[in-house]
């Protein structure tokens, strides 16, 4: 079959001609409104954001880098700002139920004057209240009530000591109390002269004293009646005075919130509350209670008063404390104490009415706070409890302030993974958030895309406040971005890394002295990144230099191959070259995975080796049984093994060990492959491809060595300048391959060979040479088996 022919340095790297750009400097390029490519997600964005219906959450997923939390928040302030602002909240005293704080709605803007108000009313009666009770009205009413209550008590008595004189008895206070004594003009008898009275004159006295006694202990008894009264007469005072000063500040008030019907109950409650504690009030010289009149301030929990169009909220921690609200307790005297006061709004508060940004993995790290956000959205009120008294941990008595009814929109910021795993295992998760919006990883690169991605670039750089670029540093930089998408038909859609290169092109520009970036500052910034992040890269380049992993360039070897990795580490990746080797004999069909046998293979790698070895079968047994025991390794490697990007290497590897033939060994070898042995694509080709470059230019200079990879990834090639030239000078070459006999081909010189109508391979083909092989394994596996059976037999007869 034909070769295929190595690609050219054009085919290699996708070129930004600087002609498709027509500006001199950023400058000449107006702002984008809306984010370039992301049309799916903005389309997502405004349905979710417009539709009022329960439920119509979003979830915004995409990777990390992408921007999703600058375009989330940009296109919904945009969205917000034409929605009325939602109202203000505040929570006051319950005069009837003080563990159960009320709620109050007022107008956007209104939480601010009304507790200025109430603040304004406390201060009054701390002052105006003692001073009507201190007023000579009050203390004049007071006087007359008290005079009557004495008036009322000495009549009661002076009737009696009258009735006693007229009897000639004589009524004595003592420190006991009152007696009774008889008298003679004036004068009480002495006990001695008592006596000489006679029965009759004594049974007369006794008598009358009796009844005056009993008439006294009526009185006396009406007495705590008598005082009870004057008690309820000073109260109901105490409380005329007090609706008489409360009467106009109330009653101003009444007035200016008689649109609210909630804040004039609540008015006409603490109008109610102070005068039932009107004496309270009374003490002038310390004044009223503090606790007492804080009762009659307004705790504001949402204030929209700067609040223009819907409030956006971002929520950096989402905690249950941070999300419902919680209620503060502060230490007085070795005690914990709290009131209305300390009540605390959360996020969900502030965005009532609004939008509210979380991201989805934050929120689900905390304890208990992704439960404590599903069931604010499916109740549509906030209650806010501690995490203790919510989920039964502790019995202590707290406060329970009034649910407040909540409409808000949750924005989760998410991979995808993280979406699927909650809409698989969360059953609430899709009935919750039912607008899923996904970002671009990638945008389409052609002619029409340039300008739109260079203004993006624009707009970018004009948001950092760095210097405008150059037409030649916006080239570079979307041929950057074509790198970082692995497509030559691509860009990438990573805001964070974009953001990052021209801040650091900005600021090597700045140590030249440059008034604007060139294409010189931002390949600056393109290599001092890759650098940094090359540590490892060079210790393991430097193990192959020295001999310590062995990575053979030049010559031929049997059983022998150069395989291509990707090691990621961290937010960099590189390519590095790995040596594969096989052995084969004669046995039963069998490939052993030395990786998967050490526990080293992952399953993906294995499912590669089952595909090989099915292969085998099919091309070479026919419908017989394939004699072969064969073995595959990674020599020198220590570590996991993933994916079936060695398929290709590993066929070819196990192949030349079964024919023995050799394989050249300065190329190296990337490609999946199915079981009818067509290539299939890979990832990191770049990488990959670059990784043996550098090994071979530091094994002696780079002379007629490349690599064969998948056709398919041709499109995803974008590689450096210096193997570029390597290509352009034919000193380095890159094959791209289709089939498996293709490979063979370049590895090993001879023509695979295609199979004629008897299923034969050509003389002096590959396959024909394999084939050929294969059978000599049957044929000794035969043997040995018929010996095996005669010793078998043997032995029976011998029994």
């Amino acid at each position: 079959m034909p070769l295929p022919a190595p690609l050219t340095g054009d085919q290699v790297y996708h070129a930004c001609p600087e002609e498709k750009l027509d500006f001199l400097t950023t400058d000449d390029l107006q702002d984008l409104d809306q984010p370039y490519g992301q049309d799916r997600v903005l389309r997502a964005l405004e349905f979710g954001a417009g539709i009022g219906a329960e439920g119509f959450n979003l979830f915004v997923l995409g990777p990390a880098g992408a921007g999703k939390h600058e375009l989330v928040e940009r296109f919904l302030s945009r969205h917000a700002a034409r929605q009325p602002v939602p109202p203000d909240w505040c929570h006051v005293y319950n005069f009837r139920f003080s563990d159960r704080p009320g709620a109050i709605q007022l107008p956007a803007g209104q939480g601010q004057q009304f507790k200025k108000d109430m603040s304004d009313l406390a201060e009054e009666l701390r002052t105006a209240i003692p001073a009507a009770f201190e007023s000579e009205e009050y203390q004049a009413r007071l006087q007359e009530l008290q005079e009557e209550m004495a008036k009322r008590q000495h009549q009661g008595l002076f009737e009696i000591q009258e009735e006693a004189n007229r009897n000639n008895i004589a009524m004595i206070t003592t420190p006991a109390g009152f007696t009774f004594a008889p008298m003679r003009k004036g004068e009480v008898i002495d006990p001695e002269e008592y006596k000489k009275f006679s029965d009759e004159e004594k049974q007369l006295v006794e008598s009358k004293v009796e009844e005056l006694q009993k008439k006294l202990q009526q009185t006396i008894q009406q007495i705590p009646r008598m005082r009870k009264e004057v008690r309820e007469r000073v109260h109901a005072l105490n409380e005329e005075m007090v609706q008489l000063t409360l009467g106009g500040p109330i009653g101003e008030l009444r007035e200016k919130w008689s649109h609210l019907p909630k804040v004039v109950d609540y008015l006409d409650a603490v109008r109610e509350d102070v005068v039932e504690h009107a004496e309270a009030f009374q003490d002038s010289d310390n004044g009223p209670p503090a606790g007492l009149l804080a009762r009659y301030k307004v705790n504001l929990l949402v204030d929209n008063a700067e609040t223009v169009g819907a409030p956006v909220i971002y929520e950096d921690l989402p905690n249950h404390q941070h999300l419902a609200g919680q209620i503060e307790h502060r230490a007085r005297q070795g005690n914990l104490y709290t009131d209305f006061t300390l009540i605390r709004g959360g996020s969900m508060h502030r965005a009532n009415g609004g939008y509210l940004i979380i991201d989805a993995r934050r929120v689900l790290t905390q304890p208990m706070a992704w439960e404590s956000l599903k069931r604010i959205l499916s109740s549509g009120e906030i209650r806010i409890e501690s995490l203790e008294r919510l989920y039964g941990l502790v019995s202590t008595v707290s406060l329970q302030p009034e649910p407040i009814p909540v409409s808000v929109k949750v924005v989760l910021l998410g991979d995808r993974m993280l979406y699927y795993l909650l809409s698989h295992y969360d059953p609430d998760f899709l009935d919750l958030f039912k607008v899923e919006a996904d970002f671009e990883d990638d945008l389409d690169r052609n002619d029409d895309c340039y300008e739109l991605y260079a203004r993006m670039i624009a707009t970018m750089a004009r948001a950092l406040k760095m210097r405008p670029l150059e037409r030649g540093a916006v080239a570079r930089l979307i041929e950057h971005a074509s790198r970082l998408a692995a497509d030559q038909r691509k860009l990438t859609a990573h805001d964070r890394v974009l953001r990052d290169i021209l801040s650091e092109a900005d600021h090597w520009a700045s140590q030249a002295g440059a008034d604007t970036v060139e294409a010189s500052h931002l390949q600056q910034a393109i290599d001092e990144r890759e650098y940094r992040a090359s540590r490892v890269r060079e210790r393991s380049r430097e193990q192959i230099s020295r001999g310590v992993v062995i990575i053979a360039t030049s010559g031929e070897e049997v059983a022998q191959v150069n395989g291509l990795s990707v090691l990621r580490l961290g937010a960099s990746m590189f390519g590095q070259p790995t040596r594969i080797t096989a052995t084969a004999r004669p046995g039963k069909g069998q490939v052993v995975d030395i990786e998967r046998e050490a526990k080293l293979g992952g399953p993906i790698h294995s499912k590669a080796v089952m595909i090989l070895s099915r292969f085998l079968a099919s091309r070479y047994a026919g419908d017989g049984e394939l004699s072969l025991s064969a073995s595959l390794a990674f020599e020198q490697s220590y570590g996991g093994v993933e994916g079936d990007s060695a398929s290709v290497a590993e066929t070819c590897v196990l192949l030349s060990a079964i024919s023995r033939v050799p394989i050249r060994q300065s190329f190296a070898v990337t490609g999946s492959m199915n079981q009818h042995g067509e290539v299939q694509a890979v990832g990191g080709v770049n990488e990959k491809i670059e990784g043996f470059f550098d090994v071979c230019r530091e094994a002696g200079g780079v002379g007629g060595q490349g690599v064969l990879l998948p056709a398919s990834n041709v499109e995803h090639l974008m590689l450096r300048a210096d193997v570029r030239q390597a290509i352009a000078e034919d000193r380095f070459r890159i094959y791209p391959i289709s089939h498996i006999n293709e490979a063979i081909e370049l590895l090993t010189g001879l023509e695979a060979g295609e199979p004629d109508t008897k299923d034969e391979f050509p003389a002096n083909s590959f396959n024909r040479r394999v084939a050929e092989c294969l059978e000599k394994f049957a044929e000794a596996s035969k043997k040995r088996d018929s010996n095996g059976d005669a010793n078998n037999g043997g032995g029976k007869d011998s029994d």
